[in-house]
């Protein structure tokens, strides 16, 4: 989808394929984000949220996951994500993604996971939208930190059969000190050469977490995989075309003439 032709800024700045926003805020030197310290005031209405209010649904993200994530548009963007899941049900999840596990952890996405069963449901065209998972736990890619592998085990069973969506809005990785333009779609990591995560990133996880990716590859081995993955799955492997988002400009409904 193109931007409205002669609109610099929308075409510039709003693409989700952009390596650069047109426009990023700067607020010192490095990651540190625009913005004011936290007042005490703030702090105060802060504790008093937390010991008054139930916040049900982030409860319900009870699942700590670590893997890593390739732009859909260009593969050799890759970040390491971390998805706090929520089980919706057996063939169900929604996933909030940040960045790191820690305190200042920025939220970078979601992601909503589906079984192979609800996959198949789904029109063609929105299945384009999805990739697979198979490869991604099967490799080691995919692990629950602090979990012994034993204890994994019947959740890596269950997720090599599911296909996720995942939409990126906010890309730290071109350093954005805010969610800047559209977002973009991401792609889990395949047995294709330009879709293999850097051995670097996984080495740096491995280390951080005392996760050994070969030992995890060789006890999932045997795990099940779908009989069939959808091609429309990882659509980028059969056409070599990715998806992105640009923002344009259209009429709005029910609103009559604003000028």
């Amino acid at each position: 989808m193109d931007c409205v032709e002669g609109n610099n800024f929308f075409k510039k700045s709003m693409a989700s394929s952009d390596e650069k926003p047109g426009s990023t805020p700067v607020m010192g030197p490095g990651p540190t984000l625009p913005g004011k310290a936290t007042t005490l005031g703030s702090k105060l209405v802060d504790t008093g949220a937390q010991m008054l209010q139930s916040v049900k649904p982030v409860k319900q993200m009870n699942m700590h996951a670590c893997t890593f994530a390739l732009y859909g548009h260009d593969l050799s963007r890759q970040i390491e994500t971390h998805h706090f899941i929520q089980r919706v049900n057996q063939d169900f999840l929604q996933c909030a993604v940040y960045d790191s596990d820690q305190p200042s952890a920025r939220l970078i996405g979601i992601e909503y996971i589906v079984s192979d069963n609800i996959f198949e449901t789904l029109p063609p065209e929105e299945q384009k939208l999805w990739h697979s998972h198979a490869y991604e736990i099967k490799t080691g890619l995919w692990t629950l930190p602090g979990m012994p592998e034993l204890l994994q085990d019947p959740e890596h069973k269950s997720l090599t059969k599911t296909y996720g969506k995942f939409w990126c809005t906010w890309q730290v990785d071109r350093g954005d000190q805010l969610p800047l333009g559209a977002p973009s779609l991401m792609m889990s990591p395949q047995a294709v050469d330009i879709a293999r995560v850097n051995p670097e990133l996984v080495k740096e996880r491995n280390s951080r977490y005392g996760v050994s990716a070969g030992d995890a590859k060789e006890s999932r081995v045997e795990m099940d995989e779908p009989e069939w993955i959808n091609p429309n799955a990882d659509y980028w492997k059969q056409h070599g075309k990715g998806f992105a988002i640009d923002v344009v400009q259209v009429e709005m409904e029910g609103t009559g003439a604003l000028i």
